[in-house]
């Protein structure tokens, strides 16, 4: 392995790429963080016209040296709270990195996320992905992004791709993290063009790195980690950071797989505005003031490459700059209150066209799904639903070359449900994946791919197991709101869950209502296999992330089972299905309760309209409460927990715009308070059955 200290002994110029670097415009942009830093520190705060400040005194120099070396249009990186001197670096407005804490206009969130986590679409110049709040939640999408390079260069044989890499920023605390040896676990078994870049001020808040990485280190500690070149050097000092962020960066471009740079930084200053470093001696602030990297870069330049005039100009300039810029950042407006609950999801204007974000997915790019129709073709026999997810899958994969299908078991083994079995030998492994056993990797690298305009198709598993990947999850369905439609991450991400011949706590779950109530996911769960079709079809073509909820008990049951609908065939979400007209009561329910619920109808003498939601996100509350309108009783009939249940939400709408149509209380028919139990005899005493809904329909109906 090499370490920065093998490449700290040369001159710079003996290193091309660092031969490269614009010294005077280092040292112009060093200054220029240091004096944004001073404005918000000394005025901005204190005159509350910013809320949380971070600053990146100390850290400035590596991350302005990365930033002028990622010269590639299809770069791409993510940083973190401290990133502000690699996006000045990179080109980002000044006036939009003072304006974005102040909360004002325009800018990267328009007043909605915290002004320190950025994003820059790129336009034939680096991406800067959205980074997130969460510690260590940008390395994974990070390496989604240097997966896709490899795939548009070798899949799609796009030639621009070539030589491109992808970096991810983040603090020493944040090595501890998930995300981190998620995304170093893809980077290193792929072999993909990506760059760890570890800064090391020794600090997470006020925790001591010791806490963080045995021996303080992880540089060290990761010499023996397979396919990972490690270069380690002093972040203060201008030629051990330059060639130790130029080799890496070298390496990776030349095919060399993926590598850590971990350079050392004093932090000078505290976690936030708010930190007083009352956990610091004075002994230890003062050894963090001498390694300032300012006075060293000045100490390095001049009067070699500047003079000491040049240098004052440079800082007056800069102190220039930011007083301009901090004037022209004033003068723009707070951002309008009346627009903040637009953009949750894909938009349309008054001509129907899609108000699109300027990078995510396939539309920006004008991608041709091909044809879609909503008539049902006519093929003999019946498939299942195991069946109709594979051929919609198949038929979309063979249309769309940007389409990826991965997870845990989904290749060679076809999926723990056989719902994949085939695919990878008919469209190839570059297309059709295993991965390592990493939620948040599967999520994580799924929203780099989307960015990287890939439609990821990532599988859960089960339910249960979405939980590691919630954090990504969330950032997923955020993008579009908190990027104020710049970026956003169209994916569709299947999920199996539900009771089968038995429950569990870990393979039985549906809990939909969690993915309903995050912002910005739709939530499809088919109970057949032509709306298995349809609805995946739409999701695949659709602007939007979705969860596709496959449920296990209907995957192979013979009730669920349909003719295949054809190619084409599509079902939008938001229609609901009426499987069943009726006069005296509308029952509502999806899933595996359907089927049941069906089944309930044959037990009674009701005339009852059974209605089939499909999606849950969005709803069809037109069809729901025109029935309830009509036959003035409704029953609600889902799987998910009764409290705090989607069913709640029904319930809550129906009797707010129905409650003088009522002849009878809403009632909510679901399981018990508790887990899936394993016991088929336990599972049946919290999941309603056939008599338990035909027993509430019957008494309803005598109200």
């Amino acid at each position: 392995m090499a370490t920065a200290s093998d490449f700290g002994r040369l001159q710079t110029s003996d290193n091309a790429a660092a031969a490269a670097i614009d010294w005077r415009q280092v040292a112009y942009k060093c200054l220029l963080s240091r004096a944004v830093d001073k404005l918000e520190e000394e005025r901005l705060l204190k005159e509350k016209k910013i809320l949380y400040q971070f600053s990146a005194r100390g850290h400035e120099l590596g991350q302005v040296l990365l930033g002028q070396l990622l010269d590639h249009r299809h770069d791409a990186a993510s940083g973190y709270y401290r990133s502000r001197p690699f996006m000045l670096s990179l080109g980002l407005a000044l006036e939009d990195a003072i304006a974005g804490p102040m909360m004002r206009s325009g800018s990267f969130s328009d007043g909605r996320d915290i002004g320190v986590v950025y994003n820059m679409p790129g336009h034939d110049a680096a991406t800067v992905l959205p980074m997130s709040g969460g510690v260590g939640a940008q390395y994974t999408p990070v390496a989604g992004w240097a997966q896709s390079v490899l795939y548009h260069r070798d899949t799609l044989q796009d030639e621009s791709w070539r030589g491109a890499l992808a970096v991810a920023l983040g603090g020493d605390a944040s090595v501890a993290t998930n995300g981190f040896w998620s995304a170093l676990t893809i980077a290193t078994t792929l072999q993909l063009p990506m760059l760890f870049f570890v800064e090391d001020n020794g600090y997470g808040i006020s925790v001591t790195s010791d806490m963080q990485t045995p021996g303080r280190n992880i540089a060290a500690n990761l010499e023996s980690f397979s396919g990972l070149a490690i270069f380690d050097g002093d972040g203060t000092e201008a030629r051990d950071a330059a060639n130790a962020i130029a080799s890496a960066i070298g390496q990776i471009r030349a095919g060399g797989g993926p590598a850590l740079v971990r350079l050392t930084v004093p932090r000078l200053c505290g976690h936030s505005g708010q930190d007083t470093q009352a956990y610091k001696s004075e002994e230890q602030i003062a050894a963090e003031r001498a390694r300032d990297p300012l006075p060293k870069l000045r100490r390095f330049l001049v009067p070699n490459s500047l003079t000491a005039t040049e240098w004052r100009d440079l800082e007056n300039r800069a102190n220039a700059d930011v007083e301009g810029a901090l004037e022209s950042a004033l003068a723009r407006p707070l951002p309008d209150p009346t627009g903040i609950t637009r953009f949750v999801f894909s938009e349309r204007d008054e001509h129907g066209d899609i108000v699109m974000q300027q990078q995510g997915g396939l539309r920006p790019s004008g991608h041709d799904f091909g044809p879609a129709t909503t008539e049902v073709a006519t093929e003999p026999g019946r498939i299942n639903l195991v069946t109709a997810v594979r051929r919609t899958l198949d038929a979309e994969l063979a249309r769309n070359a940007r389409m990826m299908v991965f997870g845990e078991d989904v290749a060679a083994k076809g999926g723990v449900h056989a719902v994949t079995l085939g695919l990878a030998e008919k469209h190839g492994s570059d297309r059709v994946f295993d991965t390592s056993l990493s939620e948040e990797g599967i999520i994580g690298r799924s929203l780099g791919m989307a960015a990287a305009g890939l439609l990821p198709v990532p599988e859960l598993q089960f339910r249960k197991y979405a939980d590691p990947a919630e954090e990504q999850l969330n950032d997923c369905g955020t993008m579009r709101w908190r990027t104020a439609n710049r970026f956003a991450a169209p994916m569709v991400v299947r999920v199996a869950g539900g009771f089968f011949k038995c429950g569990d706590p870990w393979h039985s779950q549906c809990n939909e209502v969690k993915w309903v109530h995050a912002t910005g996911w739709q939530v499809a769960m088919p109970s057949n296999a032509e709306d298995a079709v349809g609805l995946l079809r739409f999701a695949l073509r659709d602007n939007n992330p979705t969860i596709f909820f496959e449920h296990r008990n209907l995957l192979d049951l013979a009730w669920a089972r349909r003719p295949y609908p054809g190619d084409d065939y599509v079902v939008p979400f938001g229609k609901a299905a009426t499987l069943r007209q009726g006069s005296e009561i509308s029952v509502i329910t999806w899933g595996a309760m359907v089927p049941r619920c069906e089944a309930a109808l044959q037990r009674v003498e009701a005339d009852a309209e059974l209605i089939d939601l499909r999606t849950l996100s969005p709803w069809d509350d037109e069809t729901v409460l025109e029935s309830v309108r009509r036959t003035r009783r409704c029953l609600i009939v889902h799987e998910d927990t009764l409290t705090a249940g989607f069913g709640a939400e029904i319930a809550a709408r129906v009797a707010d715009e129905c409650f003088f149509d009522l002849d009878a209380p809403v009632r909510r028919l679901a399981v018990a308070d508790v887990p899936s139990p394993h016991s088929p005899l336990l599972l049946d005493a919290v999941v309603p059955g056939e008599e338990d809904i035909a027993a509430a329909i019957g008494a309803l109906c005598q109200v």
